[in-house]
């Protein structure tokens, strides 16, 4: 069993020693180990099983020593730090040579994220070196939000899992890429486009996904799969096609209609969604397998963090 608790000296002197520790942080937990070496981020990716080509993410208390691992600083990423960091945002940067290859998937560009969590935030304040910490989950399954979603997946590699209670924003980090001429979101997340448009006072466009070596996280089509087939949109439709008493399903913030109530997940009553995305993550790991055949999702307004929580629904459809 790996322990859980929340001393931050432990779980420093295990990163320290090389070792893989579980992290709180404001969008989910993430599995972290010291970005600079090699042998600890390639545990990451065997403990995940996680593809080689599918990069990380580099967490940094601050700004301050981000020149140590980047070339390039442009006048954009100013603009966004001020606003949003620490939080829910990650930046794409041209890498200087001391970030290895592995962490960026070869890429000559590194994503940086800067935590808002307290703990987190402490604990990257003790150590010498940034960490890498893609979510702490099996590659393509559903994210965590709480201590227990991790060690439900981990029964071992794991040297600690550091307790923050359940994550606040509960969507990974909205992803840009500052190293072109134009900033591109390449992925949405816990921050939503219309506040990175307001901070930058222009238009920004964003990617969708990506099928092959993708250039930063969570870019891939299929993903955050609940481990039960999943069908976004078309509510009407598909209730027709299915058992409902065997049917789960996510909504936003109304009951639908034939579903056992035991069996729905109304993310935000009232109609909020930040307070939906922060629940979407547990709602889609909740359902019983044994009783349930196939969750339906609805479309949520596409706007605000209703794309990002569409963007998750939508690649967790993909088989």
């Amino acid at each position: 069993m790996i322990p859980i608790g929340s001393d931050i000296a432990v779980a420093a002197r295990y990163l320290n020693e090389g070792e893989c520790v579980a992290i709180p942080t404001e969008t989910v937990y993430g599995l972290a180990a010291n970005a600079l070496s090699e042998k600890a981020v390639a545990q990451i990716f065997e403990l995940k099983q996680r593809p080689a080509f599918d990069p990380l993410i580099i967490h940094l208390a601050s700004a301050e020593r981000l020149e140590q691992y980047v070339r390039v600083i442009p006048a954009a990423f100013y603009k966004l730090y001020e606003a949003f960091s620490p939080g829910p945002i990650s930046y794409v940067l041209p890498k200087k040579a001391i970030v290895p290859d592995l962490v960026t998937a070869g890429h000559p560009t590194v994503a940086v994220r800067f935590p808002a969590h307290p703990l987190c935030q402490e604990l990257l304040q003790t150590l010498t070196f940034p960490l890498a910490a893609p979510s702490a989950n099996i590659f393509g399954r559903v994210s965590p939000t709480e201590a227990g979603h991790v060690a439900q997946q981990f029964s071992h590699g794991l040297a600690y899992i550091l307790d923050g209670g359940p994550a606040k924003v509960g969507l990974e980090s909205t992803i840009i890429d500052l190293s072109q001429e134009k900033p591109l979101v390449l992925r949405l997340g816990g921050l939503s486009l219309e506040e990175i448009e307001s901070a930058l006072g222009e238009k920004v466009a964003y990617t969708k996904s990506s099928s092959s070596n993708p250039k930063a996280p969570g870019m891939l089509s299929a993903h955050y799969s609940p481990g039960i087939p999943l069908t976004h949109g078309k509510l009407d439709l598909n209730l027709a096609k299915v058992n409902r008493k065997r049917c789960g399903s996510i909504s936003f913030c109304k009951r639908i209609s034939g579903i056992p109530d035991h069996n729905q997940r109304i993310l935000s009553p009232k109609g909020d969604l930040k307070e939906a995305a922060s629940k979407l993550f547990a709602a889609m790991r909740s359902f019983d397998k044994e009783t349930i055949d196939v969750i339906l999702a609805e479309e949520f307004p596409n706007e605000g963090l209703g794309r990002a929580i569409n963007d998750r629904l939508r690649r967790a459809s993909v088989s």
